[in-house]
C-alpha cells in the first residue's frame, strides 16, 4: 500500500473502470501479493459506490473468505465495464487504419486498443501481421 495505488470510486466512462483495473492489478503484482492479498487489498481502493457495490457482493457472496482475483476482476468487470463497450473496442481495432494519422499515433492506438481483442495479437507474427494492414499502402 505504500506504492499509493489509485483509488475508484466511480466512472461515466467505462474504459477508466477497465483502466483503474489494469493499473491496481499491475500494482498489486509488482508488490508481490498472493491471490488471497490481492483481493484483500485490491477492494480497499474503492470508494463510494464502488465500495457500497463491493460491500453488497460480499454480504451476498456464499463464502467472501474464498474469493479469488480472478472472480473479483470477472465482477467487476460486470458491473463497472459493460460487455457493450469492450466488443465496441474491439471492433474499433479490428477496424484501426492509420489513415491520415502519422505512423506513431497509429501505433499508440493500435497498442491502447489491441488489449481488447488479445487472440488477434498473441503472437508476434499476428501482431506484427494486423499492424502492417492497417498502415497507408503507398504502391
Amino acid at each position: 500500500m505504500r506504492g499509493n495505488p489509485p483509488t475508484f470510486s466511480y466512472a461515466a466512462n467505462p474504459i477508466e473502470s477497465e483502466d483503474w483495473l489494469r493499473v491496481l492489478e499491475r500494482d498489486l503484482r509488482a508488490a508481490q501479493c498472493t491471490d488471497h492479498e490481492m483481493v484483500l487489498y485490491g477492494p480497499r481502493q474503492l470508494r463510494g459506490t464502488a465500495l457500497e457495490w463491493w460491500e453488497a457482493y460480499l454480504a451476498a457472496h456464499e463464502s467472501p473468505d474464498y474469493i479469488t482475483w480472478d472472480e473479483f476482476k470477472e465482477s467487476f468487470r460486470r458491473h463497472h465495464v459493460l460487455e457493450g463497450t469492450i466488443t465496441m473496442k474491439k471492433e474499433e481495432f479490428l477496424a484501426l487504419k492509420q489513415g491520415s494519422t502519422s505512423v506513431g499515433e497509429y501505433r499508440n492506438c493500435f497498442i491502447q486498443l489491441s488489449r481488447y481483442a488479445p487472440e488477434e495479437v498473441f503472437t508476434d507474427k499476428k501482431k506484427q501481421s494486423h499492424f502492417l494492414k492497417g498502415l497507408i499502402d503507398l504502391l
